[in-house]
């Protein structure tokens, strides 16, 4: 694996988060290297998404902090760009529009056009500015949406399921994708997924929380090679890795207990 500085750009302290008497998250410890791309993986309803919304600045917290770069977050903020599960993009807007929208709420269209426009041909939509969201596939449509979260130039890609609504084939076919586009700029980048395979073959490391309340269970660091072609999947390693995370979240669903609701 090629070397990257080896720094923490986000640090998660006993963070801990609750819906009124509903523990949703305690005491979550996490450290994530500078340009690494790390998955949170678990059981349906152990707060992978109240996380995620967490470290975009998006919900607050009862206990603990989130730091990027040595600096407390409160909130949003132009570190972290946000790629939700549907695209979100505005139907009155074209390709090109919705790439700049945060550029635009920043005033930084002219420092950045170079810049947006790159990151839509990085993301094979080149001669698709003009186009409206309606004209375009479910695929296409995310890859807009990626283009847009890159554009203001993050510290930090949250990512939550945003290739859940896809087909399988599509699926497969944006991870490639997924993959490609971070090597070219190696954002650090949190990716929240349902789905083992793809955490396994997008990551550096994968985060396993354990079933509500949620808190890490296990950090799986994942030592494969990059780039990684789709052949990888059916390597003998790929698959002991899929197989051992499939086994810490049956045993934890399976296991007795009185918290899970």
């Amino acid at each position: 694996m090629e070397m990257r500085s080896n720094h923490a750009k986000l640090q998660v302290h006993s963070l801990t988060k609750h819906f009124g008497d509903l523990g949703v998250l305690v005491d979550v410890n996490l450290s994530v290297e500078n340009g690494y791309f790390v998955s949170v993986l678990g059981p349906s309803g152990c707060g992978k998404t109240t996380f995620l919304r967490i470290v975009g600045g998006l919900e607050s917290v009862d206990a603990g902090e989130i730091v990027i770069d040595g600096h407390p977050i409160s909130g949003p903020g132009r570190d972290r760009s946000f790629v939700f599960q549907m695209d979100s993009l505005l139907p009155w807007r074209t390709v090109w529009e919705n790439t700049v929208l945060g550029l635009e709420i920043s005033g930084t269209v002219s420092d950045d056009k170079d810049r947006a426009m790159a990151l839509l041909k990085l993301v094979g939509l080149s001669g698709f500015e003009r186009y409206y969201p309606k004209q375009l596939s479910g695929g296409m449509r995310q890859r807009v949406n990626l283009a847009r979260a890159l554009a203001v130039n993050p510290e930090v890609l949250l990512m939550d399921e945003p290739f859940s609504a896809l087909d399988a084939q599509t699926r497969e076919v944006m991870q490639t994708e997924l993959l490609r586009i971070w090597e070219n700029g190696r954002k650090t980048a949190l990716f929240v997924t349902h789905q083992i395979d793809e955490a396994v073959y997008l990551s550096d490391s994968v985060v396993i929380f354990a079933r509500r309340p949620g808190r890490v269970q296990e950090i799986v660091r994942i030592d494969l090679p990059r780039p990684r072609p789709l052949s990888i999947k059916r390597t003998p390693h790929f698959i002991e890795y899929v197989d051992h995370i499939w086994k810490l979240i049956e045993k934890d669903v399976t296991a007795p207990s009185n918290v899970c609701g």
